[in-house]
């Protein structure tokens, strides 16, 4: 997966874990809607492995 996928994966997380859900379809759906087919299996893989990351709560700063 290309860095900057996973960069806007990332965030697109951080976003939804504080309740930003229109921001972190913003960022993940322009970059998931370009990938190619080797790099979609990589990100639904990703997001499997990762679905804690959207639920958990934000971390406190």
């Amino acid at each position: 997966m290309r860095p900057s996928t996973l960069r806007a994966l990332q965030r697109a997380a951080e976003l939804t874990r504080n309740n930003r859900f229109v921001e972190a379809m913003a960022t993940a759906e322009p970059v998931i809607l370009a990938v190619d087919p080797d790099e979609s299996q990589e990100i639904a893989r990703w997001l499997t492995e990762h679905a804690d990351d959207f639920v958990r709560e934000p971390e406190e700063r």
